[in-house]
Parts: structure tokens; sequence; C-alpha cells
């Protein structure tokens, strides 16, 4: 069974911190990648960050770049997110994504992805 299991979505002050966490099954962590795509009310879905969890390739889309950090604990078959001086504007429901490329970050596809967490809302403040 493919599970994507989310946590760490909260409500914050402009500027401030939080850490996302995606854990998966074994299967579905090992040689995939994984990583988030968030989407705001009223905008398309949209690649955040990814990484190879084989490789430790990274992406990461340019309005976070500098801000959010992707990293992985093998050991736990986790992914997190790491976001710094986060803005209003990165307010959104974030999904954690599996899939065995990551192209569909880079191509900006959401609907080339294998598989998805239940999403965690992530609300910043001014």
């Amino acid at each position: 069974e493919v599970r994507l299991v989310e946590s760490g979505g909260d409500s914050v002050q402009a500027e401030g911190s939080l850490r996302l966490s995606c854990a998966a099954s074994v299967m579905t962590y090992s040689n995939n990648c994984m990583g988030w795509f968030r989407q705001a009310p009223g905008k398309e879905r949209e690649g955040v960050a990814a990484i190879y969890t084989a490789g430790g390739s990274t992406y990461y889309a340019d309005s976070v770049k500098g801000r959010f950090t992707i990293s992985q604990d093998n050991a736990k078959n986790t992914v997190y997110l790491q976001m710094n001086n986060l803005k209003p504007e990165d307010t959104a429901m974030y999904y954690c994504a599996a899939d065995s490329e990551l192209g569909p970050w880079v191509l900006g596809r959401p609907l080339d992805i294998g598989y998805w967490g239940q999403g965690t809302q992530v609300t910043v403040s001014s």
C-alpha cells in the first residue's frame, strides 16, 4: 500500500519558520523522488521542492530558493521541508508527492505525479 503521511502545517507570522514532514512506505521512498507541491485558493498546483532519495538531487522553485530546504532521513523513510523566512504568498495547502523522477516538479506537471499525500495547510500572516 502506498502511503504518504504529512505533518507540520500551521499558522505563523511572516518571517517565521515551519518544518513539514512526509513519511512514506519503504517501497514508495526507495529509488523515488519525493517532494512538495502547493496550491493556494484559485491558483494552480505548483511544484515547490523535491529530492531524489537514492541520489540526493534536488529541485527548488525559484520562489523558494534560499528560504526552503528539502532533506531526507533514510532510516525513517521521511523527507522534510524546512521553510524559513515565510511570506504571506507562501500560504497554501502543501501536498507531499512521490514519483519516479523529478520531471513533474521541473516541468510543472502535477498531473504526472504518481502518489499524493492528504495535504497540510500552511498559513502565513503579515
